[in-house]
C-alpha cells in the first residue's frame, strides 16, 4: 500500500504542475499566485510520497486532505474537478486494495 500511495501522490504532483499554465490562462489568475498554490500542493504531495514508507497513517490522513484540495481547485480550473475526482478514486481504491492485501497476507 505504501508504494501505491506514493505513486498516486507523485503522479498527482505532475498533474498539479501541468494545471498551472491552464489556471493562469483560463482562470485569469496571476502567475505568482498560481505557482505559489501549486508549489505548496506539489511539495506537500511529494513530501507525503516520501513519508509513506515511514508514517503511513499520517500520509493517509494528509493525502486525503490533499485530494480534497485538488478537487476544490476546480473552482479555478474546472477540469480539476474531473482530474481531482480521478485521483481521489485512485487514492481510495489504493487504500482499500492495500488493506485487503495486508489483511489477506497477515501483515
Amino acid at each position: 500500500m505504501k508504494r501505491l500511495c506514493a505513486t498516486v501522490l507523485t503522479m498527482e504532483a505532475i498533474v498539479i504542475t501541468l494545471a498551472v499554465p491552464v489556471a493562469v490562462h483560463i482562470g485569469h489568475m496571476s502567475s505568482r499566485h498560481a505557482w505559489l498554490a501549486a508549489g505548496i500542493a506539489v511539495v506537500a504531495a511529494l513530501l507525503l510520497a516520501a513519508l509513506a514508507r515511514l508514517v503511513l497513517p499520517v500520509t493517509l490522513a494528509a493525502g486525503t486532505l490533499l485530494q480534497i484540495f485538488v478537487i476544490a481547485s476546480g473552482v479555478v480550473v474546472p477540469v480539476m474537478y474531473f482530474l481531482g475526482a480521478i485521483f481521489a478514486a485512485l487514492w481510495a481504491i489504493g487504500i482499500w486494495l492495500g488493506y485487503r492485501v495486508e489483511h489477506a497476507t497477515g501483515q
